[in-house]
């Protein structure tokens, strides 16, 4: 078993940055690829970044590409860098792990944090 906890949401102006942080705790002898998704009010959850074991390879949403950066330090802390940031970027931002590379989709991710707020204002 993998836990996640997901870190560094809060309230910011357009334009503005935040950067979230994801910690492993649990089974993390093994690195996982691991992603970023987030859910506003009323839309389904969608796939917004997502990084390889090793870091070397990352790929993005086409509406953060550019914004967004999501990078890893070690087999425990993966990041979320938003720049930029426009209203319709509040969501709820959840990070997880998966066993299989190169994921985009929920169902291919098998454990997830419990997500942070992020809320941008105009």
């Amino acid at each position: 078993q993998v836990q996640l906890v997901e870190s560094g949401g809060g309230l910011v102006q357009a334009g503005g940055s935040l950067r979230l942080s994801c910690a492993a705790s649990g089974r993390t002898s093994s690195t996982y690829p691991m992603g970023w998704f987030r859910q506003a009010p009323g839309k389904e959850r969608e796939f917004v970044a997502g990084i390889s074991r090793s870091g070397g390879s990352t790929y993005y949403d086409d509406s953060v590409k550019g914004r967004f950066s999501i990078s890893r330090d070690n087999a425990k802390n993966t990041y979320l860098q938003m720049n930029s940031l426009k209203p319709e970027d509040t969501a709820v931002y959840y990070c997880a792990a998966s066993l299989r590379n190169m994921a985009t989709k929920s169902f291919e991710y098998d454990y997830w944090g419990q997500g942070t707020q992020v809320t941008v204002s105009s």
